[in-house]
């Protein structure tokens, strides 16, 4: 077998899963290709890393070396005492890149891990903690470990500022009390490593902590349609039925404690027919006034902000779909907007929203809370707008409350009260064969128009496809509104 090298990310994957650490050295064509979404964090995450080394001038930047390039220049550069983005560390069998090595002291170096999240998590102690130990078997001297991470509360205002858009902590106490037992566990993973065939690992909690497994939906397969880990809310209780053998929601053993919602799905999927409190929707649906509108939004986020007056990872609106309906067995009216990628598109979109909305009526949304915070944060941008949208938020009601609460429910869901589950349980309709089909799509899609250079061709199939994706969000509601009018008489 060839020598195994044991790499930062590699470490980090080891502590999460065994199985797929070894997957990852001898089968990596089961490991399925990155989905555009991931991409995209890991393209914030590049552009957030460049973005730091503007802290540090003078620095001298290594990332486009090649391995064997990297480690030989890294060791030249070390006498020069200048800071050294990604340099390679290898000794032994481990080897890592640290974002920025900062010369300290006289003869000591910090490491400087940059994140693109907005805080420290316990995954980015075990990352340092192991560039420490390359770093100090390879014979440097380490001073302080620094995580460098995103400051949510930075507001732009101009070209972006470095210093403002960064926090530094100091996390040398933590990775000190990490590193306690480190070698321990990277002997374990090359054992792990070297074997002929792939561990046996269970299903548990790691499979998406700290990170969502790539063998997330691989290791699943085979288990039932209703199994138990589409119980609702079931976290542990599910790992533990799990663990005791129980895989079917439907063989969960009577007298199990579970919750009033629990107790609905398990019977739901035992029956195959849906559960209905005809009462409690009824007085859902009494809260209604007309007009009645429909409201989605669709918004992107990134970690550095784009736009003056807006901070990392602030939802921005770009779209929205509208569908109004006057009075009881009216037609409806659709209305939308689309931003054209030029600027800052919050004002516009707000301006068309009052144009296209009444004073009157409910406004009905998804999940509000997400329509009532972009709408808070656009009023605190453009003051002149806040009575209306203070109105405008006072009318709000959410459809998501009779699903959340179990007031109906259908086994199609899987212990999900999302649009998306609860659309093709309730009404049999639902977002298949659409080009856009999820909010992550709609947003990327957006970017791309925003800011790509494509045909026209592509912008006007683009828009298409983005219009098609927010009306059905909209539409879908008055369905399940419409459905739900039925089932309660």
């Amino acid at each position: 077998m060839r020598p195994i090298f044991l790499s930062k990310s590699k470490y980090i994957n080891g502590l999460q899963c065994l199985k797929y650490l070894w997957i990852l050295f001898h089968e990596p064509e089961r490991i399925p290709e990155v989905d555009a979404a991931t991409q995209y964090v890991l393209d914030q995450g590049r552009l957030v890393g460049e973005l730091a080394k503007k802290l540090f001038p003078g620095g001298i930047d290594l990332s486009s070396n090649d391995f064997t390039d990297n480690i030989k220049k890294t060791r030249e550069l070390i006498k020069l005492r200048k800071p050294i983005f990604e340099a390679g560390i290898m000794v032994e069998n481990i080897y890592c890149r640290p974002d920025i090595l900062n010369p300290s002291g006289e003869d000591s170096w910090d490491i400087i891990e940059v994140k693109s999240s907005s805080r420290v998590k316990e995954v980015h102690i075990d990352d340092v903690s192991f560039q420490r130990l390359c770093c100090e078997k390879a014979g440097l001297r380490v001073g302080k470990c620094y995580l460098m991470h995103i400051n949510s509360d930075y507001v732009k205002q101009g070209e972006v500022d470095p210093e403002g858009l960064f926090r530094c902590e100091d996390i040398t106490d933590l990775v000190t009390d990490r590193g306690a037992g480190i070698m321990d566990r990277i002997d374990a993973m090359c054992e792990v490593i070297s074997r002929e065939s792939c561990p046996e690992v269970g299903i548990g909690p790691y499979c998406n902590s700290p990170y969502d497994c790539p063998l997330y939906n691989a290791c699943r397969d085979g288990l039932p349609e209703h199994n138990i880990f589409t119980l609702y809310y079931g976290g542990k209780k599910a790992y533990d039925l799990f663990s005791s053998g129980v895989f079917d929601i439907i063989d969960i053993p009577d007298g199990y404690r579970l919750n009033q919602k629990q107790m609905i799905q398990l019977n739901c999927v035992r029956s195959g027919d849906c559960y209905l409190d005809k009462e409690a929707i009824n007085r859902f649906l009494l809260t209604l006034e007309y007009p009645l509108h429909f409201l989605d939004f669709e918004t992107f986020s990134t970690a550095i902000p784009l736009y003056d007056g807006t901070r990392p990872y602030q939802n921005i609106p770009f779209q929205f779909s509208l569908h109004v309906i006057s009075s009881l067995n009216g037609e409806a009216k659709h209305y939308e907007f689309l931003a054209d990628g030029d600027g800052n598109p919050r004002l516009k979109l707000l301006a068309k929203l009052r144009e296209f909305i009444g004073d009157s009526g409910s406004i009905i949304a998804y999940n509000k809370s997400f329509e009532e915070r972009v709408l808070l944060e656009l009023s605190q941008a453009y003051p002149e707008y806040t009575g209306w949208v203070d109105g405008f938020t006072s009318r709000l009601v959410d459809l998501l409350v009779p699903f959340r609460s179990f007031h109906y429910y259908h086994p199609m869901q899987k212990g999900s009260a999302s649009l998306k589950s609860v659309l093709p349980a309730i009404t049999g309709k639902g977002y298949d064969g659409l080009a856009i089909a999820k909010g992550d799509d709609a947003s990327l899609a957006y970017l791309r128009l925003a800011f790509d250079k494509l045909l026209p061709s592509e912008v006007e199939k683009m828009r298409l496809d983005l219009l098609k994706y927010c009306k059905l969000d909209t539409e879908g509601m008055i369905w399940i509104l419409d459905e739900l009018r039925g089932l309660s008489t």
